[in-house]
């Protein structure tokens, strides 16, 4: 079928709130369509997760993004932040051309935080050293353990290399949020929720502030397909939940959370009743750091302890859903 969007058109643009300055303030988000990431073009199909190769799109000229940037800019409403994704990284030549980096940074001068995303290989000396003091640089580290790294996620790079190229942003004078995804295919609900803590503790040196992102089910990808024929389950909201009270106070960075799909069966969801509350727990959190903004409480809490029990008594991470009476999934 032929692909019938136009590379000169923005992938998505929306406004949602974030921090600037140490205050909550309104974001605008941009997913550039750009010829792809580099990592799945090199033929190894790209991290498991990543749906983000459905947004490349084949032909994109630098004309194509310099009207993809006119349109970005007829949406702005002045938010103080701005964050910038493509289907891979924004550091590589390949992908945004130095001319475009430049345009983006004079017409966005104004605004007081630019984000935007890329993978340690791109993160040289010279890539960064003509930045503005006000970027930051978002590492999607997703785990220290180079094992899951490796053949769960698929990443194509090492924790070490992700932990250099944050140390490289923060000599620079720039600031690094780094991602981290909780529940990787093949992990536990238990493994996850410890793999996301050490990971963070691992980041937190080189972080200024650390996104936890549960896994949701992206089109055309590995883990869809592990979901679709029921042997993934997102994460449990309690989950997410669980990792934000234990690195609360034991961290430097700010810990913060923005689930991608959260309450339906693709993303992070508990059992329906409560999604809504504890997500909104989460967004809290994520803004004030108060532990005590994590408090929710509903019946299924304990059917996400068994769960975890049903699964360290199998031995394996396939799903193992209750019955529809006990808990009921909104789709």
């Amino acid at each position: 079928m032929k692909d019938k969007r136009r590379p000169s058109e923005l992938e998505a643009c929306w406004s949602e709130k974030d921090m600037a300055g140490g205050e909550v303030v309104p974001a605008q988000v941009l997913i550039m369509r750009t010829s792809g990431c580099a990592w799945a073009k090199a033929g190894s199909g790209g991290c498991t997760m990543c749906g983000y190769r459905a947004a490349s799109i084949s032909g994109v000229t630098e004309e194509d993004l310099y009207r993809q940037i006119d349109e970005a800019l007829s949406k702005y409403a002045g938010e103080p932040f701005v964050k910038i994704y493509t289907s891979g990284s924004f550091l590589d030549e390949g992908e945004i051309p130095p001319s475009i980096r430049e345009r983006i940074f004079e017409e966005y001068r104004g605004c007081r935080r630019i984000l935007v995303e890329s993978r340690p290989e791109f993160i040289t000396p010279d890539a960064i050293g003509s930045l503005p003091e006000r970027t930051t640089i978002a590492l999607g580290l997703e785990t220290s353990n180079e094992d899951v790294l490796r053949t769960c996620v698929r990443k194509g790079f090492t924790a070490a290399q992700s932990r250099e190229a944050g140390e490289r942003v923060k000599d620079a004078g720039l600031a690094v949020r780094t991602y981290l995804l909780l529940k990787p295919p093949f992990l536990t609900e238990s493994d996850a929720i410890e793999d996301a803590v050490s990971s963070a503790r691992f980041a937190d040196p080189f972080s200024d502030e650390i996104s936890i992102n549960p896994l949701n089910i992206q089109h055309a990808t590995y883990v869809g397909s592990l979901w679709r024929r029921g042997d993934f389950r997102p994460p449990w909201a309690w989950s997410l939940i669980e990792v934000m009270r234990r690195l609360s106070g034991t961290v430097s960075a700010r810990i913060m959370s923005s689930p991608s799909g959260g309450g339906t069966q693709r993303g992070v969801h508990n059992c329906g009743r409560c999604d809504r509350e504890a997500l909104g727990a989460v967004e809290r959190f994520s803004f004030s750091q108060d532990p005590g903004d994590l408090s929710v409480a509903c019946e299924c809490k304990s059917t996400w302890e068994r769960y975890m029990s049903a699964e360290r008594m199998l031995g394996t991470a396939a799903d193992v859903m209750p019955p529809e009476s006990e808990l009921t999934i909104r789709v």
